[in-house]
C-alpha cells in the first residue's frame, strides 16, 4: 500500500469519525414510514445557527460511504489517532487527576477500561460506567474520552469507560453482553480502582445510550454487587421494532444517510424485537431514576420520547431533557456546535439533583 493511499485512507477515516451519522444507527427507513409522518413534517424544523453551520460544513465535505473495507482499514489505526480525528468537532479532554487504561476479564475476552477521576482519591461513593457511541461499529474509550471526562468533573464521580466488542466482527448480542459483564465486574472489584463503590450510575451516548438502557434492565432483574442508582442515556436508540415520524423527518439532511443506516443495521444484526436491543419493549417498572436526553432534530428522538413516557407510566422517576434545534451526537460535537455545551451542562445539572454533588472546581 503506498503512502499516498495511506493518507487517503486516514482522511476517509477522519471524515467518517467527524460525521453525525457515525454516532448511532437508526432502523431502515421503510416506505410505510412516510405514511406515518405527522403534520409536524410539513413545517421546516427550527435549527440553531451553530448546528445549521455544522450541517452545512458537513455537506461541503461529504464523507465516503461506510463499507466493510473501510471499517477494516479503520481497525488498523491506533485508537488514539482515531480520537485525534475528532479534534475539530469535540472539546478537549480537560484536566483529570486520574486517567488510566486497564483491562478486565469477561466471557467474551478481556475488555479495555478507561478509568478517569477528577480527584486523586475520594471517600466511598458511586461510580459512573460509560458506554461510548458509534453505531455499535466503531468508537472507543479514546474517541469519547472528552465526554466521559466532562461527566467525571461535573458529577464529581469516578468514571469508567467500557470498550465493548464491535460489529461487524462481533454481532449482537456481543455489545450488551460486554456492557453487562463490565457493570457486574466493576461493581464487585472496586479495589482494582483504589476506590469503594457504593452504587452504579450507567450512562452512554447513542449506541452507548442503548446499552445503558439494556444494562439497566439486566441489573434490575439480577442486581450487581452494588445497586444501580441512576441512569443517564443520551439520545439512545430505544426502539428499533417500528418506524417513528422523526425517522422520516430527520432521516435526510441532518447527518444520517440511508446507505450508512443500512450498513450499521446489517453489521450489528440485532433482533429488533428483543428488549436487549429495543429496550422500550421490556417491562420498565422497577428501574432506578433516570435522566434521559434527546435531540430535537434526531431520527431517534421519538423513540426516546416514547421510552421516557412509558417509564414514567411504569412509576420510574424520569427527568427528561430535549436539546431543541440540535442534532444527534451533540454531546460529542461541543467544539463544532458550541451551544451543545449548554445542553450537556443542563443534563448533568439534572443528574446532580439525584446525586447531591457539585462540579469539581
Amino acid at each position: 500500500m503506498t503512502k499516498t493511499h495511506n493518507r487517503r485512507v486516514h482522511r476517509a477515516v477522519a471524515a467518517l469519525l467527524a460525521a453525525p451519522a457515525l454516532a448511532m444507527f437508526v432502523p431502515m427507513m421503510a416506505p410505510a414510514m412516510a405514511q406515518e409522518a405527522t403534520t409536524e413534517q410539513a413545517t421546516a424544523p427550527e435549527i440553531r445557527p451553530d448546528a445549521a453551520a455544522f450541517l452545512e460544513a458537513s455537506k461541503a465535505r461529504p464523507r465516503p460511504p461506510m463499507t466493510a473495507e473501510g471499517i477494516a482499514q479503520m481497525r488498523k489505526i491506533p485508537p488514539e489517532m482515531l480520537a485525534r480525528s475528532m479534534g475539530d468537532i469535540e472539546a478537549d479532554l480537560g484536566p483529570l487527576a486520574v486517567d488510566k487504561i486497564m483491562t478486565m476479564p469477561s466471557p467474551g475476552g478481556d475488555i479495555t477500561l478507561r478509568f478517569m477521576d477528577a480527584r486523586a482519591d475520594r471517600p466511598a461513593g458511586p461510580v459512573l460506567i460509560f458506554y461510548h457511541g458509534g453505531g455499535f461499529v466503531f468508537g472507543n474509550v479514546y474517541t469519547h474520552g472528552p465526554l466521559a471526562a466532562e461527566m467525571a468533573r461535573q458529577l464529581d464521580v469516578p468514571v469508567i469507560s467500557v470498550e465493548y466488542r464491535l460489529a461487524p466482527e462481533h454481532k449482537w448480542p456481543a455489545a450488551p453482553d460486554d456492557a453487562e459483564a463490565a457493570a457486574r465486574w466493576i461493581a464487585a472489584n472496586d479495589d482494582a480502582f483504589g476506590r469503594e463503590f457504593t452504587g452504579l450510575i450507567l450512562s452512554g451516548d447513542s449506541a452507548g445510550g442503548t446499552l445503558t438502557l439494556v444494562t439497566a434492565l439486566a441489573l434490575r432483574d439480577k442486581p450487581a454487587a452494588v445497586p444501580n442508582i441512576l441512569n443517564i442515556p443520551l439520545y439512545p436508540m430505544a426502539d428499533a421494532s417500528k418506524p417513528y415520524a422523526s425517522s422520516v423527518q430527520f432521516g435526510d439532511g441532518f447527518g444520517l444517510d440511508a446507505t450508512d443506516i443500512a450498513f450499521f443495521e446489517s453489521s450489528y444484526a440485532a433482533d429488533v424485537n428483543s428488549p436487549r436491543h429495543s429496550s422500550l419493549l421490556g417491562d420498565l417498572a422497577g428501574l432506578p431514576p433516570m435522566v434521559l436526553a434527546t435531540a430535537g432534530l434526531d431520527p431517534l428522538r421519538d423513540g426516546g420520547r416514547a421510552f421516557a413516557g412509558k417509564a414514567v407510566a411504569a412509576g420510574v422517576d424520569v427527568s427528561f431533557y430535549e436539546a431543541d434545534g440540535n442534532v444527534h451526537g451533540f454531546a460529542t460535537y461541543r467544539r463544532a456546535i458550541p451551544s451543545s455545551q449548554g445542553d450537556l451542562d443542563q443534563i448533568l445539572a439534572l443528574a446532580r439533583t439525584y446525586l447531591g454533588t457539585a462540579p469539581v472546581e
